[in-house]
């Protein structure tokens, strides 16, 4: 397929998609324009029907083969098996959704209510790897057609439609394109049908560096293990279709963003202006911090890619978000075993300072004792005078606020 021919099908998938559901909106935001000092324009896939761009891919692959099929498959913990099962509902036929076992509840009940009668829902693995061979073995016992989250020339032409969408709302192309990388078949979807119109940024988590390992090796890599918890970005290994697409764009145009970094966008989008966002869906706005001197004064489009977001993980995500930001740390203090040595520390504190954690249990027959202690504060210069304080006192201390063995323990 010419890149006119893919620019073309990728419209008519686009003018399809208006029978099943609307266009996502482009909204200019204000607070972000003013920021980084740039024309920044979010494309609200977090809006969609299942609140993800996933919908769009399976919609335009099953189109293409309903005549030929009455059942599908697909392997997915999250948007995917939400966008396959709204699809099968809307052409009336069996989808047959293989989740991990692992999988949260709120993701299984979302994608049965998606779904409705269409779909059975089977949990089967502890990894994604045991629960995709189910899927395809499913299919190959079944003749039932199997539904690639990313890694297949319909889904990457349904993708697509996105980038048919913006240029339509914006009217022209965008000067700067923000993308979220996964397995790819959004971020190719877009680059292939702009090409060379725009400049881009395509925004990768630190913990899965799948497309950048695939521009080193000039393959795609597997570079397990990964980092799960941005999990509509955290593949593996990019699909060979899509890095097809990808191969050619510039090494520096892919950008690597730590998880705990991420959560700070998700926190400041939600607090600032409302817009609940998962992981995945705050890569591309989390990226402009580092983009601010190439993008001024320019017009900008960050795809928010997706608003899947469970509240029982906003504990941890502010968490994560302080830590980055140095308004939170844990220590593990020695303590003197003496009548008076907690009232001692506490006059260590500044009026900032606030005790989130205290772990502390008497040893006999010791001087000193082991503490673990979180606290948070409101500026992290507060830290400084506070670490003073220890040092003045001659209490020995360790910060473990950054040390991810002990956080998967202790924190």
């Amino acid at each position: 397929m010419t890149n006119d021919q893919f620019v073309s099908a990728a419209q008519a998938a686009e003018r399809a998609m208006r029978d099943v559901f609307p266009e996502t909106p482009l909204m200019r935001n204000d607070h972000l324009s003013k920021k980084y000092g740039a024309d920044i324009w979010l494309k609200r896939e977090d809006l969609s029907p299942v609140r993800s761009y996933k919908l769009r891919g399976a919609f335009n692959a099953m189109r293409k083969v309903i005549d030929r099929h009455d059942t599908f498959v697909c392997a997915s913990a999250g948007n995917h098996a939400q966008g396959v099962a709204f699809m099968c509902r809307h052409f009336g036929v069996r989808g047959v959704v293989f989740m991990p076992v692992t999988t949260p509840a709120q993701k299984v009940q979302k994608t049965a209510m998606f779904g409705g009668s269409f779909v059975e829902i089977k949990l089967i693995g502890d990894y994604f790897d045991d629960t995709l061979a189910s899927a395809q073995a499913y299919c190959t016992d079944h003749s039932a057609h199997f539904l690639s989250p990313f890694d297949d020339e319909d889904v990457i032409e349904g993708q697509a439609s996105v980038a048919v969408e913006i240029e339509r709302q914006l009217g022209r192309v965008p000067e700067h394109l923000v993308l979220p990388v996964g397995g790819g078949g959004l971020s190719s979807a877009c680059y292939s049908y702009y090409a060379g119109a725009c400049d881009y940024t395509f925004v990768e988590p630190t913990g899965a560096p799948s497309l950048a390992r695939a521009l080193e090796t000039g393959a795609p890599t597997d570079v397990s293990p990964i980092d799960s918890f941005v999990d509509g970005a955290a593949v593996a290994k990019i699909g060979a279709r899509t890095f097809e697409r990808l191969k050619s764009v510039p090494r520096d145009s892919v950008m690597h963003l730590p998880e705990d970094r991420i959560c700070m966008t998700i926190t400041e989008m939600l607090n600032v202006e409302g817009i609940v966002l998962e992981p995945a869906g705050a890569l591309s706005i989390e990226a402009l911090g580092d983009l601010q001197e190439d993008i001024a004064g320019k017009t900008v489009v960050c795809v928010a890619s997706g608003g899947n977001f469970d509240f029982e993980r906003l504990p941890e995500v502010k968490e994560r978000a302080q830590r980055y930001a140095s308004l939170k740390k844990y220590f593990i203090l020695r303590l003197p075993q003496r009548p008076g040595a907690l009232k001692d520390f506490l006059d260590y504190l500044g009026p900032s300072d606030n005790i989130t954690r205290f772990e502390y249990l008497k040893k006999s027959a010791r001087n000193f004792g082991s503490v673990l202690i979180g606290i948070e504060t409101d500026d992290p210069e507060n830290f400084v005078q506070f670490f003073e304080n220890l040092d003045r006192a001659g209490l020995t201390y360790t910060d473990i606020t950054n040390n991810e063995t002990l956080a998967q323990f202790v924190i």
